[in-house]
């Protein structure tokens, strides 16, 4: 999630996988893919840049990810399993 403002001051969190656009006119409105606006103190390129600190932190997360925790709290990893006379097997 990301944190915005509205014109009063409030803050309020944005789930930026669900933005479908954002535009200035002068006021920064963020358009969402359910169709709701909000209006916003944080400029466009402000709100950009927030969003990519966001996936940033989230891939981070995901390759500091220890193997050992994610062997003793989730299920096995499935892995391909070639089977005889599958032509994408070879020999």
């Amino acid at each position: 999630m990301i944190v915005v403002t509205r014109l009063d001051g409030r803050q309020f969190a944005l789930n930026p996988d669900l933005i479908e656009r954002i535009f200035e006119s002068p006021d920064t409105t963020v358009v969402m893919a359910d169709g709701a606006n909000y209006i916003v103190t944080e400029s466009m390129a402000d709100i950009i840049e927030k969003i990519a600190r966001f996936r940033a932190r989230i891939i981070s997360m995901a390759h500091n990810y220890s193997d050992d925790a994610e062997e003793q709290h989730s299920p096995p990893k499935l892995s391909i399993i070639h089977t005889p006379g599958n032509p994408s097997t070879k020999g």
